[in-house]
């Protein structure tokens, strides 16, 4: 797919999502101070398995954006210089540790940072971990990227946000795509980390193929721990019994070691395999991709991303400061601090041109959409709290020419045909035969 660069106009048909944008045309009364700043803890893996291919490309997203921001260079609605004319500082915080590390860090990020919003956490069991210490000490707090589906549908915050859709579009994507491509499923296999995110995916995806394929049989279940980083084992197992088509949610460093081994023993060649969250490792692994593997970024990004001013503007200003196009981790970071920039400046608007609290942000990001590099972002899901987005699959190909995988096939997904609706949870809406389910190819 071609990608365009140098565009920075941005079209006035895209700026008519309702609520954020409209509101922030009342901010220009406003009373902030040139030199007041608006704070964030920006968390991210910065080490261990997962930050070269995830965490470290969300935080040069965060980092490209900021600076972006503070100079006013940002296509409209987002335009304004910093975030309403508060310079905007960031703190980067590293994600490793586990969750009981990141709960104290989240405390200390509030406490002795002082800051005003957290946007962070890749880690499903990170997020079901800080979700509720921001909600006891009621503070702002955005979940960029997690996966599972529990966080909101398990639990209830006011404080708390996720700008981005959870594991159940992918799955269900996933499903959908063998249904749209008429590929022959009799047999799958699954393997997933056994945690929160790779337990959920894994359902997800079993529960959406008893329903578009019922005549479908699972056969084997492997989940090697998070971090495994060695997959003989498990490869034997796939190689022995092997299925029309393995699904794997893995990810970061474990999905670009389970490649690496798996491709040399000729799984890619024996089974279809899909990856529910697999762009983010084409750039570093190139050649060594398998072609032909169907795969999802969690949303419509990177190469399989639609064609608009904003995508545009995004695409260059990442590739030219890191020297890489950019992937699912920042996309959905540039998708958070877009709705975060745009709710800090509705609720400075109503709150008279003063720096809003926890209270008055949250307010503003409840229930409200804006258009992101990837699409309508809709807080549509947890009473606003959760977003829904398009996604896209596709298929990997090595072009030799180009040096780079490209994605070829890509189906896109309307957030309506993948997402369940507000009034059902995702297990009960893919059991239910995906009621209510819009637009699917």
């Amino acid at each position: 797919m071609a990608r365009h660069f140098g565009q920075t106009t941005f079209p006035p048909q895209r700026m008519g999502l309702r609520v954020l944008a409209a509101s922030v045309a009342l901010f220009a009364a406003g009373t902030l101070h040139a030199q007041e700043t608006f704070k964030i803890g920006v968390v991210s893996f910065l080490s261990g398995q997962a930050a070269e291919s995830f965490g470290i490309p969300a935080v040069n997203g965060a980092k490209a954006l900021v600076e972006a921001f503070n100079k006013g260079q940002a296509p409209a609605p987002y335009n304004k210089t910093g975030f309403g004319g508060m310079k905007l500082e960031a703190v980067y915080i590293d994600e490793a540790g586990g969750a009981t590390k990141q709960v104290q860090e989240l405390r200390n990020l509030y406490d002795r940072e002082k800051v005003d919003a957290v946007v962070g956490y890749v880690s499903s069991g990170d997020c079901l971990a800080v979700a509720p210490v921001a909600e006891e000490m009621k503070r702002f707090l955005i979940l960029y990227d997690c996966g599972t589906p529990r966080v909101f549908e398990d639990g209830k915050f006011n404080y708390v946000f996720r700008t981005a859709s959870h594991a159940t579009m992918d799955n269900v994507a996933l499903a959908r795509y063998l249904k749209a491509k008429n590929i022959k499923v009799n047999s799958f296999n699954m393997i997933n980390q056994d945690y929160a995110w790779g337990q959920d995916s894994k359902k997800d995806f079993a529960l959406s193929m008893e329903k578009l394929f019922p005549d479908a049989k699972a056969g084997q279940d492997q989940l090697p721990k998070f971090g495994a980083g060695q997959y003989g084992t498990e490869i034997s197992s796939l190689m022995s019994k092997t299925a029309d088509v393995t699904h794997s949610s893995l990810w970061g460093g474990d999905l670009q070691a389970f490649i690496l081994q798996a491709g040399p023993r000729g799984l890619f060649k024996r089974t279809q395999v899909l990856l529910s969250a697999g762009d983010h490792v084409l750039p570093g692994l190139g050649d060594k991709m398998p072609d032909g593997t169907i795969l999802g970024a969690r949303g419509a990004y990177g190469l399989m991303s639609p064609k608009s001013a904003l995508n545009d503007w995004w695409w260059d200003l990442y590739s030219k400061a890191n020297g890489v196009y950019p992937v699912q981790a920042p996309y959905r970071m540039a998708q958070a601090l877009l709705g975060l920039k745009l709710a800090v400046e509705k609720a400075t608007a109503a709150n008279g041109g003063k720096k809003p609290n926890s209270e008055q942000l949250a307010a503003a990001l409840k229930g409200s959409e804006w258009a992101s590099p990837a699409g309508k972002i809709s807080m549509a899901l947890a009473d606003g709290h959760q977003a829904i987005q398009e996604t896209a699959i596709g298929k990997t190909r090595y072009d030799a020419a180009k040096k780079m995988v490209m994605i070829d096939d890509i189906v896109r997904f309307p957030a309506e045909c993948v997402n369940p609706p507000s009034d059902m949870k995702s297990e009960d809406w893919i059991k239910a035969g995906f009621p209510g389910a819009k637009g699917c190819p």
